[in-house]
């Protein structure tokens, strides 16, 4: 019977309900210390003195003069000291680690921190340091405008989003052999071992990472659990005895990365019967102290700025700043989610300037097979921005229900939009991931460093291999992910675990099956003994992408999705209330259907939250509301229904025609909800979309919709 596109229960299921599962703070080694970061108070300034005040006796206690090698975060910039000097950047940048048996004495030691404080920066707008700026440009901006007949403009603003993950960041250092071991709640085994070789000046055999059990990730554990496991090992190494290090929750909204907020600046031609002209973009984002993976997020915000459309004149400027703020990082979408609010927003009103259907506005300009996206690539058969478009306004009789509710409190908004799956351009290249399948008795055993966070990449990953060898689901074991046991498959990011690893596995598991050749797993070891199989990543065409002009082939493929949500506004405390949300999603092909609708329903409810509730205020470079009692997630009252439909166009290069799926889902939730608030006549460009914001724009300038305001 097939594997592939059944809802088979998950690998890790039954241990995860019982309590079986064991995450990193259930965890304890004999003899184990546990550790503590102190931190600065200030945003910005010059550290005149450290002192710990407490009795020092059983006290571990190491700054940056115990760093073995460099004091860094190894990654993109190798700008972000593991602890910070003379100098701090922002509120919470780490100082001091301590260490002790006895946690709640460890938890009472009390250190004084003096500082020489500066001026700090906290606009954006105003920073003079630039991270990475990106300039994109396709045809003749100038003349698409001459030869519009209307010209729009608008600026929207987004704001952070916090990651909110079930499981805080955490880990144990284990010192041995002049080596350490690293057990961790984390999306990247090797990245942190690329870091902590940089910090310990160890080599790869030395530094071993094995993710534990992860409660949840969403980008929050790609780059910052580096940053954990290197203060661990340090105290470690220092103390000669293992080390957990276990952030609250408190501590872990208050110094871990972010969603990058951003104020994006749109400009569009358009001709009367609603084709684009000319579409003019100018995106800033605020980094933080710190460049972590910002230049990565600034160059996946600035291709998909322009949004699913044809348009043969784009500009597209971005730039990446610091400020005085805690570094931002990784979040799902990966600066899709703000450059396609702010264009789908905007297309809202051009078709309002136009006088036009938003849908028949969309259908115009949509991409189609054939077409040249803003870099200039030619798209394949897989497209679907219009089928998805159309799937979603006829299941949900939008034109008849916008009509309908006019008037009764209820706004009808949608949203097209896409995503490129896996690294840009020539990224994968780069990565040249590998990922291994070894023979067993009953069947074979995964070898891949990707990280099952609650996504099931497990349960994904023993399919695909059970389709291709022809045997049972249960016949496929899956390593975990431990640098010393699996290959380098890159980092679990980027919509990238099914369709560049699971390709990868399903060619390892057609080499086994055509050197078996028709004899079992068992019989094939009892004649010629072990089997194991490895392949590289290999790009599947002749793509090609200029990283100088940002002109070329950015992604393999692009999946597809439209997102139609109904709200309903409270005429007294002006809250939205998204009453039902359907979600039109192309993904290739779902190749287990009940996770493929899980993470469509997950994203979705994290969109909402986006959209509406999650506001992180920011007071003197410090989160002021670091506590899920004042930072409002979406719970299940909150949450709308969410009609989830799966469309299937295969990807010629994914395993069984997959595409990536992980951050599709957010990317367009926030649009179609500020779209139906903008049915109601309240123009709202920024969110969260809080009550405050919509007074304001509600009371502030209210207007008709179709208005050329």
């Amino acid at each position: 019977m097939p594997t592939v596109g059944r809802s088979l229960p998950r690998r890790d299921g039954r241990d995860k309900v019982t309590g079986a599962a064991k995450y990193i703070d259930d965890l304890a080694l004999p003899g184990m210390l546990h550790g503590r970061t102190i931190r600065s108070s200030i945003p910005c300034g010059r550290i005149r003195s450290v002192s710990l005040l407490s009795d020092p006796a059983g006290f571990t206690v190491v700054d940056y003069r115990n760093i073995p090698g460099r004091n860094v975060v190894a990654l993109i910039g190798d700008d972000q000291p593991c602890l910070a000097e003379h100098v701090v950047r922002h509120v919470a940048e780490p100082i001091l680690l301590l260490a002790h048996a006895d946690r709640e004495r460890l938890l009472a030691a009390d250190v004084d921190v003096q500082y020489e404080p500066s001026e700090p920066l906290f606009d954006p707008l105003r920073s003079p340091k630039v991270f990475k700026s990106i300039a994109m440009r396709k045809g003749d901006v100038d003349a698409g405008f001459a030869e519009a007949d209307e010209i729009v403009e608008g600026e929207y603003r987004v704001g952070h989003q916090e990651h909110a993950y079930i499981e805080p960041n955490g880990v144990i250092a284990v010192p041995a052999d002049g080596g350490v071991t690293v057990y961790g709640s984390l999306q990247c085994p090797y990245y942190v071992q690329k870091a902590l070789r940089a910090v310990l000046d160890l080599p790869a055999d030395r530094v071993r990472v094995v993710q534990a059990e992860t409660g949840g990730g969403f980008g929050g554990k790609e780059e910052y659990p580096s940053i954990v496991a290197a203060h661990a090992c340090l105290l470690a190494l220092e103390s000669g005895r293992p080390v957990k290090l276990v952030y609250d929750r408190a501590e872990d909204m208050l110094a871990t990365t972010k969603r990058h907020p951003g104020v994006i600046r749109t400009r569009t031609g358009v001709t009367r019967d609603g084709r684009l002209t000319a579409i003019d973009v100018d995106v800033v984002l605020d980094g933080g102290a710190y460049m972590t993976l910002s230049p990565v997020v600034l160059s996946r915000g600035v291709i998909h700025a322009t949004g699913p459309y044809r348009c043969d004149n784009v500009r597209v400027r971005g730039r990446v700043v610091m400020t005085n703020t805690p570094p931002n990082g990784a979040f799902r979408g990966f600066g899709a989610p703000q450059t396609q609010f702010a264009s789908e927003v905007h297309m809202e009103r051009v078709a309002e300037r136009l006088g036009m259907d938003p849908v028949r506005l969309r259908e115009i300009n949509a991409l189609r097979p054939g077409d040249t996206t803003a870099t200039g690539q030619v798209l394949g058969r897989d497209v679907s921005a219009l089928a998805v478009l159309r799937d979603a306004v006829e299941r949900t009789d939008f034109k008849r229900r916008r009509r309908e509710l006019r008037g009764t409190g209820r706004g009808l908004g949608l949203a097209l939009f896409f995503h490129g799956a896996g690294f840009t351009g020539a990224g994968e290249m780069k990565l040249a991931s590998k990922a291994s399948l070894e023979l067993t008795e009953r069947g074979a055993r995964v070898l891949a460093s990707s990280a099952d966070i609650g996504q099931g990449s497990r349960t994904v990953h023993a399919q695909i291999v059970a389709e291709a060898l022809g045997l049972p689901f249960d016949a496929i074991e899956i390593a975990r992910a431990d640098t010393a046991v699996v290959p380098d498959s890159g980092p679990t990011v980027a919509s990238r675990t099914s369709m560049i690893v699971g390709g990868l596995l399903r060619r390892c598991a057609d080499d086994m099956k055509q050197a078996l050749g028709g004899l079992t797993p068992k019989e094939y070891l009892k004649r010629r003994g072990p089997l194991v199989v490895t392949r590289q990543y290999e790009p599947p065409t002749s793509a090609a992408f200029d990283e100088e002009t940002y002109t070329g082939d950015a992604y393999g493929t692009y999946a597809w999705a439209c997102d139609v949500a109904e709200v309903e506004l409270d005429p007294v405390t002006y809250e939205i209330r998204p009453v039902r949300i359907t979600a039109v999603q192309e993904v290739g092909k779902a190749l287990n259907p009940v996770l493929a609708a899980g993470q469509i329903e997950g994203g979705t409810a994290q969109g909402v939250g986006y959209a509406l509730l999650e506001e992180v205020v920011m007071r003197d470079g410090r989160m002021a509301n670091a506590q899920l009692t004042n930072y409002a997630v979406p719970t299940t009252m909150d949450t709308p229904r969410i009609d989830v439909v799966i469309h299937e166009r295969p990807y010629r290069h994914g395993p069984y025609g997959a595409k990536g799926l992980g951050e599709l889902p957010l990317d367009g939730v926030a649009p179609a909800i500020a779209n139906a608030v903008r049915h109601l006549g309240i123009d709202v460009r920024a969110i969260p979309m809080t009550p405050e914001r919509v007074m304001e724009a509600e009371t502030g300038e209210r207007k008709k919709v179709g208005s050329k305001k």
